[in-house]
């Protein structure tokens, strides 16, 4: 196995130098960089790169959650939180932390952590390395995607855009409805209208995109406001003007 790049994350100095320490007699380890706090964090992982994060979870600008969000999560590295606090420990998990390290620890445990580490990364070279012709080839492909690929929780998921419901923006994300499932995904409304315009989408407003294939009905109360009813049920307001592009696809209404 190469040299995992790795990048530490703490706005305490003593504590930076300590894990610089127990990781400098570690051969298969290369610490590319320190960051004091999460804003350094955030686009120093954009532009490094790294395979592993030893991340502190409070720090000033964004704590380490924070940090994750910022970043797309078919980009996030590995990362090992290493914290004096213990009430963090189950969200660190939710977001596929490799561990969590609580402030003290002893150079056995902090072993132990990288050792997980090692492995995780073993299992991702294996499982990219099987996909990563697919993954380039669909992100080159200039056509109208047929599908979008979401990459969550060490799996990646090949969405089926035809059946996609609807698309809600999320902040620096989108989120894919599809049935009873909701993929979050790291993307523009802006961005995905443009490709998906072709494939009858269309724009309801600044936070909703629907698949026209996918309405039910539409509905228009006594002050003239539109609600578009989907096929599971799902109600979404229009407002009292549907779009012009909407009413192109599904004709006069």
């Amino acid at each position: 196995m190469t040299r995992i790049r790795t990048l530490i994350v703490d706005d305490e100095p003593l504590a930076r130098e300590r894990l610089r320490t127990l990781l400098a007699d570690r051969a298969a380890i290369d610490v590319i960089g320190e960051c004091a706090n999460g804003a350094e964090a955030v686009d120093a992982i954009r532009r490094e790169r790294p395979e592993l994060v030893l991340l502190d979870v409070q720090m000033p600008e964004l704590d380490g959650f924070e940090v994750l969000q910022a970043i797309a999560p078919d980009e996030w590295p590995a990362v090992i939180f290493v914290t004096a606090y213990d009430q963090y420990a189950l969200h660190a998990f939710d977001v596929n932390a490799v561990d969590y390290l609580l402030k003290p620890f002893d150079r056995a445990r902090f072993e132990r952590a990288l050792g997980r580490a090692e492995a995780e990364l073993r299992e991702r070279g294996g499982r990219d390395a099987k996909l990563v012709s697919l993954l380039e080839g669909l992100r080159r492909d200039g056509r109208r995607p047929q599908r979008l690929v979401v990459r969550a929780g060490g799996r990646i998921f090949f969405v089926s855009v035809p059946e996609i419901d609807w698309i809600e923006a999320a902040g620096n994300y989108v989120k894919l409805h599809v049935g009873q499932t909701a993929h979050l995904l790291r993307d523009t409304m802006k961005h995905l209208e443009t490709q998906l315009v072709a494939v009858r989408f269309a724009r309801l407003h600044r936070s909703a995109l629907v698949n026209v294939d996918r309405i039910r009905e539409l509905r228009q109360d006594g002050d003239g406001n539109w609600e578009v009813v989907m096929l599971d049920g799902t109600r979404l307001s229009a407002g009292r003007d549907l779009a012009a592009r909407l009413r192109l696809l599904i004709g006069d209404c």
